[in-house]
């Protein structure tokens, strides 16, 4: 079984953690779920749940050098969703959060790595976020962002169809298997 990376920052989709989880499991993965600081908060009450059900700890923080790894090595790993915070900080190799930090890496080992934003309308205008997608693309990342992924939307509007996890799976999978997803605006 290929173990799958999912991270996820503070935005309303990872409140769907679980079903992203059960989903990616579904589709064959070993799911290992590493969430931003804010994510974490967001989601402590679940945590022991969303541990039961990867098998593996939930983590948002740097491990002690002395400690092993709780986690397999991974075959894959998505970012999703992905904030404007997030996707710039990784952009700018900003490594001070534990899920930045190990995308940041990820392009230098060469693991399959996808991200989907989840920013509104407002966000986008900042001149920042269109140059963090197009270095992250650079990088070798596949980003799901524009038509074929995440499309915004007005700030404080969701969208009666909901966060495409579907979208961005599809994507790890092609990635992990070698086949080229990237998606432009």
């Amino acid at each position: 079984m290929r173990t799958l990376y999912l991270f996820g920052s503070a935005a309303p989709p990872v409140l769907e953690a679980a079903q992203a989880v059960e989903e990616a499991r579904a589709r064959g993965w070993d799911v290992c779920l590493g969430l931003t600081p804010t994510a974490a908060r967001w989601l402590d009450d679940r945590i022991p749940e969303l541990e039961r059900l990867t098998g593996h700890p939930v983590r948002s923080e740097y491990k002690a050098p002395r400690d092993p790894d709780a986690w397999p090595t991974a075959d894959a790993i998505l970012l999703a969703p992905a904030t404007f915070n997030t996707v710039n900080s990784w952009a700018l190799g900003l490594t001070d959060r534990f899920v930045v930090g190990v995308v940041a890496e990820a392009i230098g080992k060469r693991i399959p790595t996808v991200t989907m934003p989840c920013v509104n309308a407002a966000y986008v205008q900042h001149r920042a976020f269109d140059r963090s997608v197009a270095a992250l693309r650079d990088m070798g990342v596949t980003v799901l962002y524009g038509e074929g992924g995440f499309v915004p939307n007005q700030p404080g509007e969701r969208r009666p169809e909901g966060y495409p996890w579907h979208l961005a799976l599809d994507a790890v999978a092609a990635a992990a298997d070698g086949r080229n997803t990237v998606h432009h605006d």
